[in-house]
């Protein structure tokens, strides 16, 4: 059953396609949306479970169990979030199945620790009282999912508030963010569990103020919004063009195939663009612009050089003497040079391999290598009226370092653009994941989302967090649209720009050591 559990919330973040055709349509669940009842559903299998652990005592034995139960659960979970990274291992990095499979389930296993870590603790603590309860397991589960998102450079994919941008939750995004969402969420597994439990006796007092409480977290926040002013406001609109050139992942870097294919269609498209702004993915143009023929980077230089146009262009930069970035370069009318933004959040074994990696590394047939690292804040591109601020494949995940970028609200971006190569994990559900993701940063930030991605998902996406024009996936066209820029700065934008994610790490902190703290007093010899 816990395996079961995992596996349904891994699927709450985007359904998956081949359900699909097994889902009544009453269920009202579309493929690659994300399903929140059915996170809340999932992580309170789990926490029932941990209830009845917790009730025969803080022993040892009911401890490991709870450990074994969590680390089930969070292995099935991750495997499902993220198994698509064996795509990139077997199916371009030429790893042989077994051996990409094996590093899926150790990846998914060892960040799976985090969780057993915290049931294991729910578990010895054993807090009595069920309303303290909740709030112990949701600081837990808070924990682990801070650990997971920030140790070791971070990989918070998959994470439980990404389930909740079309859920009623999503309203408390612009206050607490992901992380709140994680914990908030966990809470409400942990008491409607608990409800469940003690659905055939218990104090009818103490569950009429239990579901009164769960009622409260789900309606008052939206009631707020609708009487609130909203926590931006609009900068005037601008006309944009989306390139998705589906370069065939195993040709992209190909100089006999994907390159010449790149090459031509992205400098057609530049060229013919009559949007604003045009702008194309990661890595669009596969070279370096002193490998390119003089007359094409000069070209597209002169192209935008006047007028009322202006592009984004995903290309990587570099020498062999400085080091090699991946990055966004801006052209625009009178600026004596590019501007560029230089990718700050690098991919562990994409473009950094950590110490005592390289052997595995060297095993894929994959252009790897240790990419320089750009500034946390780096200023916008203005055009128009708009500050654009690029981020590159999955630095999206990382709402706590794009908030930096609203510690001056005369400065801060108007409009985020995400561009990314996301050929690397084929067709599946990491293209609707990463959309998920770009929608919770929208809501977190009030501020819309341009994706220019290779293969697919290619989209824009307003400030609340609504997909407002995609492109079907792995096809070679355009998307030609508006997105409205806005300025202002929600509260979650506020604090995480000044004290970053500490707010969280300390709440936390506070409440499970002073959890341990009673479990301790009670559990000490008592004086004559």
């Amino acid at each position: 059953m816990v395996l079961l559990a995992g596996a349904a919330h891994a699927a709450s973040m985007a359904w998956p396609g081949f359900l699909a055709p097994l889902t009544p349509a009453w269920l009202g669940v579309v493929q690659g949306q994300p399903v929140w009842w059915l996170q809340l559903l999932a992580l309170g299998i789990l926490a029932y479970g941990l209830d009845g652990c917790h009730s025969t005592g803080p022993s040892r034995s009911p401890a490991r169990q709870a450990m074994l139960w969590g680390w089930l659960f969070a292995t099935a979970w991750l495997v499902g979030s993220f198994g698509w990274t064996f795509v990139a291992m077997h199916t371009y990095g030429g790893l042989p199945a077994l051996l990409a499979g094996a590093a899926v389930f150790a990846l998914a296993g060892s960040l799976a620790l985090c969780y057993a870590a915290a049931c294991g603790c729910f578990v010895l603590l054993a807090p009595v009282k069920r309303a303290w309860a909740a709030i112990v397991f949701a600081a837990l589960w808070l924990m682990a999912e801070l650990v997971r998102g920030t140790w070791l450079t971070g990989f918070g994919w998959g994470a439980s508030a990404y389930a909740h941008v079309d859920g009623p939750l999503a309203a408390y995004a612009p206050w607490l963010g992901a992380y709140g969402l994680c914990a908030l969420s966990a809470w409400l597994a942990l008491t409607l569990a608990h409800q469940w439990r003690s659905r055939r006796g218990g104090s009818w007092a103490a569950r009429v103020a239990a579901l009164t409480a769960v009622l409260a977290v789900l309606v008052t926040p939206s009631l707020y919004d609708k009487l609130a002013s909203p926590w931006s406001i609009s900068t005037g609109r601008l006309s944009v063009t989306l390139l998705q050139g589906n370069i065939p992942q195993d040709e992209k870097f190909e100089i006999g195939s994907g390159v010449p294919q790149a090459l031509q269609w992205y400098g057609e498209q530049l060229q013919a663009s009559t949007s604003t702004l045009v702008i194309a993915p990661e890595t669009a143009i596969p070279l370096l612009p002193q490998q390119l023929p003089a007359e094409y980077w000069g070209g597209l230089q002169q192209r935008f050089a006047s007028g009322q146009q202006a592009a984004l262009v995903g290309t990587p930069l570099g020498d062999e003497r400085l080091g090699y970035t991946n990055s966004v370069v801006g052209l625009k009318p009178g600026q004596a040079q590019p501007w560029r933004y230089d990718k700050h959040h690098l991919v562990p074994f994409g473009e950094f391999i950590p110490p005592l990696f390289k052997w595995f590394t060297a095993m894929m047939n994959i252009p790897l290598g240790d990419f320089n690292r750009g500034a946390l804040v780096q200023p916008s591109f203005e055009w128009q009226g708009q500050r654009l601020a690029p981020n590159i494949c999955y630095e999206n995940l990382f709402g706590e370092e794009l908030a930096p970028n609203f510690l001056d609200p005369t400065l801060a971006p108007t409009i985020f653009v995400n561009v990314s190569n996301l050929g690397w994990f084929g067709n599946g559900l990491a293209l609707d994941q990463h959309l998920q993701i770009s929608r919770l940063r929208a809501l977190e930030f009030a501020r819309p989302f341009a994706l220019a991605t290779n293969t697919g998902v290619t989209a824009i996406v307003d400030h609340q967090g609504r997909v407002v024009a995609s492109l079907p996936r792995a096809g070679r066209t355009v998307l030609v649209g508006e997105i409205e820029g806005r300025s202002g700065v929600t509260p979650y934008a506020w604090w995480v720009a000044r004290l970053g994610l500490w707010p969280w790490w300390l709440l936390a902190v506070a409440i499970v050591g002073w959890s341990a703290r009673r479990r301790f007093r009670k559990d000490s010899p008592q004086p004559p």
